[in-house]
């Protein structure tokens, strides 16, 4: 029996709670498979992106837990320093 889930016909918003998550592989050619609305690290570190709006920017010293609200279309290998790293959806 799937489990009750009484929001299921409610639109996800970029306001709600995250739905879903990938693990992401820094690549500096490839975009990730989703744009995210979060991102987390496992493990402290930079991460190099580009956002949404196709500024790349490198966001330093990411503390592994943390929920960071950010629309990100890549994850870049040069200059990522952190590890067990989580696009969310």
């Amino acid at each position: 029996m799937p489990i009750l889930d009484i929001f299921d016909d409610h639109h996800n918003g970029l306001t709600g709670p995250i739905c879903g998550g990938f693990n992401v592989t820094p690549d500096d050619a490839t975009d990730l498979p989703q744009m995210t609305r979060g991102v987390m690290v496992g493990s402290a570190g930079d991460v190099a992106v580009v956002l949404k709006s196709g500024d790349a920017i490198t966001l330093p010293a990411l503390s592994p837990g943390v929920i960071y609200p950010l629309r990100i279309a890549r994850v870049l290998a040069t200059g990522t320093t952190a590890s067990g790293i989580k696009g969310l959806i």
